[in-house]
Formats: C-alpha cells, sequence, structure tokens
C-alpha cells in the first residue's frame, strides 16, 4: 500500500486516506470526531460502542460496513460476512475471522470481523484472528477484557507482519501503556511501533 497515508485516532480508530479517498474503521465513542471529515467509507468491526459511534455516523450519512446481524439501532448498514471481499472508498476489501473474542465464561459474544485492506493492512476489531493470507502492516490490540499481553504478542508472531502498530489503547494509563510497548517491542521485533492518537505513519 505504498503512498498511503494510515492516521492513528484514540483507541481503536484508523483512518486510512489515499489519492484522495477516505477510509475509517472503527470510530468509536472514544475516537475525535475529525476522523470522520471527508469519510468516504466506514467500516465497523463490531458493535461494541468502543467501535462504532451510532449517533455520530447517522449525522455523517457515510455509508457503513458492519457484520451482518450487528446491532445497530436506527444505523443503515452493508452486512458482511467472513469470507466476503468488496470495495470500500475504493479500497478492496476482506473480511476475516467471525466472532469476538471470549470475554468469560458463557458470556454472549457478537460478531466481529477483521478486515484485510488491498491485501496489505489488516484491522482485527476484538479478536486475533489470524488470516490465512500475508499481513505486511498489522493492527494489534494492546488491551481489553477479552486480552491478555501473551495474547497480543502470538498474534503478531503468528501473523508476521513486516510492520505492527498497537490500538485499542484507551484504558491504559501511561504506565501500563509504556509496559505494553516494551513488551511488544521486545518479544516481536523491530517492526513494532506505537503511534500517539492523530500520529501518521
Amino acid at each position: 500500500m505504498g503512498g498511503v497515508k494510515l492516521t492513528k485516532f484514540t483507541h481503536a480508530c484508523i483512518r486510512v486516506e489515499y489519492e484522495g479517498r477516505v477510509l475509517v474503521i472503527d470510530p468509536g465513542i472514544w475516537s475525535e470526531p475529525s476522523a470522520l471529515d471527508g469519510a468516504d467509507a466506514v467500516l465497523v468491526t463490531h458493535e461494541h460502542a468502543d467501535h462504532v459511534d451510532v449517533l455520530r455516523l447517522l449525522g455523517a450519512g457515510v455509508p457503513v460496513f458492519a457484520p451482518a446481524g450487528a446491532e445497530l439501532g436506527a444505523l443503515p448498514y452493508t452486512p458482511v460476512s467472513a469470507g466476503d471481499d468488496f470495495s470500500a472508498a475504493g479500497f478492496r476489501v476482506r473480511a476475516h475471522g467471525g466472532r469476538h473474542a471470549l470475554i468469560y465464561g458463557d458470556r454472549p459474544d457478537c460478531a466481529n470481523l477483521g478486515y484485510l485492506l488491498d491485501g496489505s493492512l489488516y484491522h482485527p476489531g476484538d479478536s486475533v484472528h489470524v488470516p490465512d493470507e500475508p499481513v505486511e502492516t498489522l493492527l494489534v490490540p494492546l488491551q481489553g477484557s477479552w486480552l491478555k499481553t501473551v495474547e497480543a504478542i502470538d498474534f503478531v508472531r503468528a501473523v508476521r507482519p513486516r510492520r505492527a502498530y498497537g490500538i485499542h489503547d484507551a484504558q491504559l494509563n501511561d504506565r501500563g501503556l509504556s509496559t505494553a510497548n516494551a513488551w511488544l517491542a521486545k518479544e516481536t521485533g523491530d517492526g513494532y511501533r506505537w503511534l500517539a492518537p492523530r500520529e501518521t505513519a
């Protein structure tokens, strides 16, 4: 994805820009509203509010793609299932996975899709599902009620991307963030980097 501008916003929100096209992934209630400025399409990995701000998207009027069956209230969206190939904002997208990572016991989960853009950039949502095809740039969750640090490390090692950026980090204080980033950098190699909100790569 040469020439692509990747901007991280708070928590799990990513903005991808290329040749005037803008695709936003997971603009949740903790992400900055400016992430959606000029967006041509939005991908939602799952229905949890930290990944989708339904009211904000209703106001934005931008096309939204989300897992089939996701409970998004009055927000219209195009349903997507694992294995689907489609185009969003001119990017080729393939959906992977299918379910949110287990949180605890028999508590219900929800549909969760990871999205691979142009065969290069992978956003897993709330999952560490390893796609069955190569990934150049991996977005790796750092913290969640469903995640251990060892699982994040093993996820990067299993995917073997050229580069990885930490996301899903809004509930970490500075000490926790520093620790998580140190573990990922130490255990996964030189390709790991953390981006601050609004920082680009």
